[in-house]
């Protein structure tokens, strides 16, 4: 198993990445707060460089590479691409990346205008690790993976970290999207070390429910093909390592309906007057539909990324989900 950070891994990221971030805003909506009764803050990782919270850990990665390896590779589906092509790029090394065939126009059009090769492949993860393994072997580059990796967990951790800084108030509860998993792990050791009374739950789609269902019986969950959800950051199934940090600190893992996705991304844009993707709207949906009982509580959520394709809004008409 990948050794997960500790909490000294997660500063030093900071450290190391803090000049090339954005500090996002804290964000707050009455609107929010009258529907589920709480205080709730949204950290708005949406504005970050690249668009979401995923180059925390590339750069990371990346600037802490030695300067031997001479180029990057990775698989994703959207955000992690965009994010090491940028941290690529900054570092002064070519990048590479495997795309699943259906993955976000948008996404992989970001990916290519920060200096990535993008290689399409199969939609499924063993098909996306073999091409970037092929990857790997024709360019003799450095993989980096977008969530089972000690270096990218602990760039992620860091927004938790300012999270706690910039609050002002500690927070009863914090909610994260999982997907892979890479944000919950970094978060739950970020708050473990800088707020322990502080309760994470991770939220993720009813149609692609692997780290719900792991949770409730401890063993890792394979995705149930084929995965049918507009949240396609939340797609990808656990790795060992965030699946085991999961197991050892998260408070609770939920899910939330695919409708409810839509509801929830739309409300944000209307009454937040910001923009979000359908994985970023997991939480507030969470939230809205009342799954979680916040009343009275302060409750943070992390608004992971607005990188959005602006053709597929799923309010405009009936899209057609991923086969």
């Amino acid at each position: 198993m990948v050794p997960p950070p500790e909490l000294d891994a997660i500063l030093e990221a900071h450290r190391r990445i803090r000049p090339h971030l954005h500090r996002t805003p804290i964000l707050s909506s009455r609107s929010v707060d009258a529907a589920t009764g709480a205080n709730c803050l949204f950290k708005c990782e949406n504005f970050q460089r690249t668009g979401s919270f995923k180059v925390r850990g590339a750069l990371n990665a990346a600037l802490g590479m030695p300067d031997g390896v001479p180029e990057f590779v990775t698989h994703s589906s959207g955000n992690h691409a965009a994010a090491l092509a940028f941290a690529a790029r900054l570092a002064g090394r070519p990048a590479h990346v495997a795309m699943p065939v259906g993955a976000s126009a948008a996404k992989k059009a970001a990916a290519q205008a920060y200096g990535a090769r993008v290689v399409e492949c199969e939609p499924t993860l063993a098909a996306r690790e073999a091409a970037a393994a092929q990857l790997v072997a024709e360019t003799g580059g450095r993989l980096v993976p977008p969530f089972d990796s000690t270096d990218v967990v602990a760039g992620q951790g860091t927004c938790a970290l300012e999270f706690v800084e910039d609050a002002g108030r500690p927070l009863d509860l914090l909610l994260v999207p999982v997907g892979g998993g890479g944000l919950l792990a970094g978060t739950l050791i970020a708050m473990a070390n800088l707020s322990p009374t502080t309760r994470v739950v991770g939220v993720e789609p009813e149609a692609a429910d692997d780290a719900a269902r792991g949770f409730r019986c401890g063993i890792r969950q394979p995705q149930v093909l084929p995965v049918r959800t507009m949240a396609d950051g939340a797609a990808t199934a656990m790795s060992e390592m965030t699946f085991t940090v999961m197991n050892w600190l998260a408070h609770d893992i939920v899910t939330v309906p695919e409708d409810s996705i839509a509801r929830a991304m739309r409300f944000v844009w209307e009454r937040l007057k910001i923009v979000i993707e359908p994985t970023c709207a997991l939480p507030v949906a969470a939230l809205l539909e009342g799954i979680l009982d916040v009343r009275g509580q302060t409750v943070g959520v992390i608004l992971t990324g607005g990188n959005v394709d602006l053709d597929r809004l799923p309010w405009l008409a009936p899209r057609p989900l991923p086969t």
